[in-house]
């Protein structure tokens, strides 16, 4: 298992909008993914698990993967949300 802590940079962070394609590029992965936020995991392949975290702006959250591709699902993952997701 593998995992990156980051900060969620966007000013309103994972809502429907940014949620949606998180979970889009999550799905592209074989492997399980969590999102981690204050202790809380959810399964980041789930808009209610990623809303239900209630992410905003300047938060730190973690990615955890484990399969196949637990690498390069967590580098996309963590790059997606470091690019702000082009807001």
């Amino acid at each position: 298992m593998l995992f990156k802590e980051i900060t969620v940079t966007n000013q309103v962070g994972l809502h429907a909008r940014p949620a949606t394609f998180f979970i889009q590029k999550a799905n592209e992965y074989k492997s399980s993914i969590w999102v981690e936020k204050e202790g809380r995991r959810v399964n980041a392949k789930s808009l209610l698990g990623i809303l239900s975290l209630g992410i905003i702006g300047n938060t730190d959250i973690r990615i955890l993967a484990d399969g196949p591709d637990e690498q390069i699902a967590v580098d996309g993952l963590a790059k997606l949300v470091e690019s702000g997701f082009a807001e």
